[in-house]
């Protein structure tokens, strides 16, 4: 007798956990459209098989098959063109204490010199050749030297130049001071808080701006492990962590079947904390880059009729996967979906 009662209790339980986070009885809502995250705008790809934080990517190009560069100007235009509504891209603050838009840590890979970004004034960087480093031949031809001198812009300049654009703003230090400055830029400025959609990266300096600018969006390597984790100890009793609330939530494509809810009953609860759900690709063990939505498998991962955001980092072949998946149907995306 003890066993039924207890059998019973436990498919009560089941049922009770079923109920409480199928997606079954929960739906996205009807007026919201994808959105997509471009990361470093329109940019060179490369081989990124084993490749680790301090790998020159600029060595492993791929063959090129258009002209612009990561974190320039030309190629976030080129990005919102091809219908991107964020642009992602990455910040070092200089000794002038300007933030100039540049991916690595060291110039050594990309340019003409050597050096750490952060530790050069903005004036010398500007008179670098960003696509020096470039080759797809193993150095035998460089197509990008001498076409990228001057193209590295300050953060300023990247908001002047699009202007009513959105960017997600990636701190590559872990100094508290970036956040501090980028604050004080934000809160003082309408039109570059206007283009700020949120933050990322470094612990302290995106911990810092989330908590000194109102409203700001954002997450920390520390901040998304915690909402993620907690959520699911927690997420089968539909609370939502702290951490997961007023902020941006990075799933993995390919471990997004985990959360509980996923994925109507889980982006509704996001959205219902004030939180925003970004879409990024496959997690793999020791991956060293931002693995993007960006071939037709890791789009088979999207739920249908997603309202959030999607993350690639090839956002000139993002259309096709878009109208396949049947993402250009209501609410219409004109940007991307007629042309």
């Amino acid at each position: 007798m003890k066993w039924k009662i207890a059998a019973a209790f436990l498919l009560a339980v089941i049922a009770a956990l079923w109920i409480g986070n199928t997606s079954l009885l929960s739906r996205f809502p009807n007026d919201k459209p994808l959105r997509i995250i471009a990361h470093r705008g329109q940019h060179q790809l490369f081989d990124a098989t084993n490749v680790k934080n301090d790998t020159c990517t600029a060595s492993l190009m791929l063959p090129p098959t258009h002209g612009f560069l990561e974190n320039t100007i030309p190629g976030m235009k080129a990005a919102f063109d091809a219908g991107a509504d964020v642009v992602e891209l990455d910040v070092h603050l200089t000794p002038d204490r300007q933030f100039a838009v540049f991916h690595d840590w060291t110039l050594d890979c990309r340019t003409e010199v050597k050096g750490v970004t952060e530790q050069t004034p903005m004036p010398v960087l500007k008179t670098l050749d960003i696509g020096y480093g470039y080759t797809a031949d193993g150095g035998r031809t460089f197509p990008f030297r001498g076409q990228g001198k001057g193209l590295m812009p300050t953060l300023p300049e990247v908001f002047a130049a699009l202007p009513e654009r959105r960017f997600l703003i990636n701190f590559k230090s872990r100094r508290t001071e970036e956040g501090e400055v980028l604050a004080t830029l934000l809160n003082t400025d309408p039109a570059a808080r206007a283009a700020a959609f949120g933050v990322y990266g470094g612990n302290e300096p995106t911990e810092r701006a989330v908590a000194l600018v109102p409203g700001l969006p954002g997450y920390s390597n520390r901040s998304s492990k915690s909402c993620l984790l907690n959520y699911l100890a927690l997420g089968w009793s539909g609370h939502v962590p702290q951490t997961c609330r007023n902020t941006l939530v990075p799933v993995p494509a390919n471990l997004a079947f985990l959360l509980w809810g996923w994925p109507e009953r889980f982006y509704n609860r996001m959205q219902a904390a004030g939180s925003d759900v970004v879409l990024i690709g496959p997690f793999e063990a020791g991956d060293a880059g931002s693995s993007g939505i960006d071939d037709r498998d890791a789009w088979d991962m999207v739920p249908s009729r997603f309202p959030g955001l999607v993350w690639t980092n090839v956002i000139e072949k993002t259309r096709p996967e878009v109208e396949r998946r049947g993402f250009c149907a209501l609410p219409a995306r004109p940007h991307i979906c007629s042309r």
